[in-house]
């Protein structure tokens, strides 16, 4: 019997899943996402073009690869046909390689409005959310209030979304001077519906389970980073739902002795969109540096990120919290005309040092740095791990030390073809 990997992202999102798990995926005939919504975004890069995905598993352009939207995702229908179409127009034909969990929950238009006022009434105190409604309706589903895909086959659909939807209107009401006009949405939201009716609605609890036990490879991608969990994240500063390595169990419906290799993907250095903690958060030339090199801008909001040196501390928490058996670094070309690159081994709080995440992680935390020569060299051409510089090589064994987790993949380049495999 099989047992389903997974790929995770270890900091605050903005890893590079989407190309690793496209990396990967010639060994699964099964790609499944367990969490998160169109607040995610993928970016693939292959032949020269660029692919962002927001719900549709990275996997999609994999020929006979089959991919699956999980119970744990909530699904915007307008965003995901758009992005359907956006792979349809390059000729491909994905009507039977992507399946649908009946359980995953559907972001209404009003849900979007939701996240909307609240976000604005939070004023200084707002959590950097994307505003694609995916907080109002986990709040939903937790409240035993959702409407899911498996609703779209009943007669009672329609009820069931106008339920929902004046629940919604009453709750909006409440904001003051909060304006709207859902109609033209609304409209795209049951064109929508329809169209996504040509596809496969399944248990996926069960279409996984029954792969797995009959030894088809499968692996679950998770979106969002670890840091963002809604449990062991930086709270509130954080997403809405689970993007550890338990969230798959739930997400998907696997039992956790199921549970097989887990990948954790980490940048080189990291990076934040959005608001909340980020002790090693640069704001000096370094930082613009890593921002204009690195290309980092937000997949989904455009929104340019934060940018710092790697935090050993954060990265030790989430490969613990996660049972990590192995690491790929991403973006270590980024680093290729730096002097010195730092690493945070440690923080000091109120003048006490510690080696730990703590629970409360703010503007009082200061990162103690380790300091490295940096390899001033292009390695973006590089296949072999032995042919890279001895400066990375010295960063890369202090992060496999450290964490004690092997790296066995270091990307070098966006394109899938520019990467290590050790």
């Amino acid at each position: 019997m099989k047992k389903i990997d997974m790929v995770l992202g270890l900091q605050w999102g903005d890893e590079g899943k989407g190309k690793v798990v496209d990396v990967l995926t010639p060994d699964y005939k099964v790609i499944a996402r367990f969490q998160g919504g169109p607040n995610a975004g993928h970016s693939l890069v292959f032949d020269g073009e660029g692919f962002v995905l927001h719900t549709v598993p990275s996997g999609i352009f994999r020929e006979d690869s089959i991919n699956i939207i999980g119970n744990g995702v909530v699904i915007d229908p307008v965003i995901l046909m758009e992005e359907i179409e956006s792979i349809e127009a390059k000729g491909i034909d994905i009507t039977d390689k992507l399946l649908i969990s009946k359980r995953a929950h559907l972001i209404l238009p009003t849900h979007r409005m939701l996240d909307a006022a609240s976000e604005a009434a939070k004023g200084k105190s707002k959590i950097g959310s994307t505003l694609k409604g995916i907080g109002p309706t986990y709040m939903d589903k937790t409240g035993r209030n959702g409407v899911r895909i498996g609703d779209i086959l009943s007669g009672e659909f329609r009820n069931r979304y106008e339920t929902l939807r004046e629940k919604h209107r009453s709750l909006l009401a409440q904001y003051e001077g909060f304006t709207y006009d859902i109609s033209q949405y609304e409209a795209r939201w049951f064109d929508a519906i329809e169209k996504l009716k040509r596809f496969q609605f399944i248990e996926s609890e069960i279409v996984v389970n029954d792969f797995l036990e009959k030894d088809v490879p499968v692996l679950a991608e998770g979106a969002q980073g670890s840091m963002l969990d809604i449990d062991f994240g930086t709270y509130p500063f954080v997403t809405s739902s689970n993007t550890m390595a338990a969230g798959v169990c739930t997400g998907l419906g696997v039992a956790p002795n199921r549970v097989g290799k887990v990948y954790g993907i980490f940048k080189a250095y990291c990076t934040r969109v959005g608001s909340g903690p980020f002790p090693t958060e640069l704001f000096d030339n370094d930082g613009d540096r890593l921002r204009s090199i690195g290309h980092e801008f937000g997949a989904t909001t455009g929104r340019p990120r934060r940018c710092g040196w790697l935090d050993m501390v954060a990265l030790k928490y989430a490969v613990m919290m996660n049972g990590v058996s192995e690491l790929i670094m991403m973006k270590a070309d980024v680093l290729n005309d730096f002097d010195t690159i730092k690493v945070a081994t440690g923080y000091e709080i109120d003048g006490k040092q510690i080696d730990y995440f703590p629970f409360e992680s703010n503007e009082s935390v200061t990162p103690v740095y380790k300091e490295f020569k940096g390899w001033k060299c292009d390695i973006c051409s590089v296949r072999k791990y032995e042919d890279f510089p001895q400066e990375l090589k010295d960063y890369v064994d202090f992060i496999e030390k450290e964490t004690g987790c092997p790296v066995k993949i270091i990307s070098v380049g966006p394109d899938r073809k520019e990467i290590v495999i050790r």
